[in-house]
């Protein structure tokens, strides 16, 4: 069994600890996101759930029509702590990536603004380019979507959880998150019937979809999509050779323990590292416009 997303952090943050423990020192990246995921906890247990404003016939409405349920001005953001918890992100990317430090202080220096951080977070979600605004910041626009994706997400997630129970998944079953609009960055297969299940890469929802199915280009060509397998069966990697995407998964039948999703985006790294060596891409690699092109913008 895996666990649900309002019990993981704290999971996380002691499976990570007693991987230190057992291996040593981690990886600077790891010693990062654990950093980043203890801020990210803080704000989420500051964070009063929000009850969905939205009325059943609208939920109803958007979901059969392949809309998500979260546009931008769904969202319950209080902006006091959005951007305190940039702050306190930026601060600890700064001390812990001293190569960066002058980069991200610059972030720190132009999101401090209220209204630039709504127009940047207001672009993130809707899948507009950042790169118009990075640029008239000079900040790179990379750097600038990691840190808008890590101070939104304790908040997304909670909207997340509150609106999950509305789907129906048996009618979904759309490449793209049910709540958010997001894109998948990871899967897992059930322990009941083997069905593949999507993880959202912002705010962690889960839906029901299509084994043999690409889940960013819709390819149902049989001979253009595969998986390989670790050892033991219990990793999958999804590819596609028309879109040249892939796709991680979890096989939770071959789990011998318990299996904290989020946690497998970042233990997983090698997988990332053998896809794109053999020229596949993930989802954060994909163009932005395709999401405009699938009705989610």
């Amino acid at each position: 069994m895996y666990v649900m997303a309002s019990e993981t952090e704290a999971k996380m943050l002691q499976r990570l600890d007693e991987l230190e423990q057992r291996e040593g020192e981690l990886p600077s990246f790891v010693q990062l996101y654990r950093q980043v995921l203890r801020l990210q906890a803080e704000a989420r247990s500051r964070f009063t759930a929000p009850k969905p404003k939205l009325a059943e016939d609208v939920i109803s409405a958007r979901l059969s029509q392949g809309i998500p349920l979260l546009s931008f001005e769904d969202l319950s953001l209080d902006w006091a702590q959005v951007r305190g918890l940039f702050q306190e992100i930026i601060r600890s990317v700064a001390k812990d990536s001293p190569d960066t430090s002058k980069e991200v202080k610059t972030l720190g220096n132009i999101l401090s603004k209220k209204a630039v951080l709504e127009e940047v977070v207001r672009a993130w979600y809707e899948g507009s380019s950042l790169i118009p605004i990075a640029t008239r910041h000079s900040v790179d626009n990379e750097s600038l979507g990691l840190v808008v994706a890590a101070v939104v997400k304790p908040f997304l997630t909670t909207h997340s959880e509150a609106l999950l129970p509305k789907v129906d998944q048996e009618s979904w079953r759309r490449r793209y998150c049910p709540i958010c609009g997001g894109r998948p960055d990871f899967a897992y297969l059930d322990e009941e019937r083997g069905a593949r299940w999507l993880l959202c890469s912002r705010c962690d929802a889960e839906w029901l979809f299509q084994r043999l199915e690409c889940p960013y280009c819709g390819c149902q060509d049989q001979n253009a999509l595969a998986y390989f397998t670790d050892d033991e069966g219990l990793y999958r990697l999804y590819v596609c050779e028309q879109c040249k995407r892939y796709l991680k998964a979890v096989d939770l039948r071959q789990a011998k323990s318990e299996v904290l999703l989020p946690l497998e985006r970042l233990l997983t790294f090698e997988f990332d590292i053998q896809a794109r060596e053999d020229g596949y891409r993930s989802c954060a690699e994909a163009d932005t416009s395709e999401r405009g092109e699938e009705g989610l913008s």
